[in-house]
């Protein structure tokens, strides 16, 4: 059984038609990545995925069941989801905004435990924010705020990541550490990952399937291999491209 999967799914964001008659099926190991010009509904996409808005019309099903019909808490046990910006609307400390990703799994009303720091703790660990469990959030730099924002969605521990472009904000080291770090979580732990992406070379390292969106509802898929060319990767971006072989494989260079 599939992980996720939707059917005949249509979404659009204005007048835009993101995709029409969608059927995408999310297996566990998988690493999949969304890439599409700015506008073409890549968030509104991931948004809908996660059951945060409505498609127009199709279904959507989480390990085989409606996604619309689980409750919210259910949903939030399985899918996890970093936004592209995050909104800090109350003070608290680094320690206390990465625990609120223990909240699916805790009762009403429920404190969070001795089990839930220590998850919490060690998912500042892997971000490498040790020591800075007592700032306040909205101290960070930027590119702190996302590791701590990614530090959230590990403590969460969901089936399926949903990041809306991880990488913002951080340095070169920790845009490779961090999608290291979510690469090694999926494999080690037989999960699955959606990123949406703006910078292509890293997409193609760390990803093994590919979602294409082309902004008028029309969908490409599949592994770099069959979907990474140079015809689709130019019409999809409308900018001439030049492919070349790089120690990892390969480098797509904008003209």
């Amino acid at each position: 059984m599939s992980l996720l999967a939707t059917h005949a799914l249509h979404t659009t964001i204005g007048v835009t038609t993101v995709c029409s008659s969608l059927s995408l099926t999310i297996n566990n190991g998988e690493r999949w990545c969304v890439l599409g010009r700015n506008g073409t509904g890549k968030t509104t996409l991931l948004h809908t995925l996660a059951g945060l808005r409505r498609p127009a019309s199709g279904d959507i099903t989480l390990n085989g069941r409606p996604l619309q019909q689980l409750s919210r808490k259910s949903v939030a046990r399985h899918i996890g989801l970093l936004f592209q910006d995050h909104a800090d609307a109350f003070p608290a400390s680094v320690l206390e905004t990465v625990l609120t990703g223990r909240h699916p799994w805790l009762g009403a009303l429920q404190w969070e435990g001795s089990q839930d720091l220590v998850i919490a703790r060690n998912a500042l660990q892997a971000v490498a924010l040790c020591g800075m469990e007592e700032r306040m959030v909205n101290t960070l730099s930027g590119g702190e705020r996302r590791r701590a924002g990614i530090a959230c969605l590990l403590a969460q521990d969901p089936q399926l990541l949903l990041l809306d472009e991880p990488t913002n904000h951080l340095d070169i080291h920790h845009q490779v550490r961090m999608l290291e770090l979510l690469q090694q979580h999926v494999a080690q732990d037989d999960r699955a990952l959606l990123l949406v992406m703006h910078d292509l070379n890293l997409a193609v390292r760390y990803c093994n399937r590919f979602l294409l969106l082309f902004g008028d509802g029309e969908t490409v898929q599949g592994t770099a291999e069959t979907v990474l060319t140079q015809a689709n990767l130019e019409r999809l971006y409308q900018h001439p491209l030049q492919e070349v072989a790089g120690p990892r494989g390969t480098v797509w260079l904008p003209q």
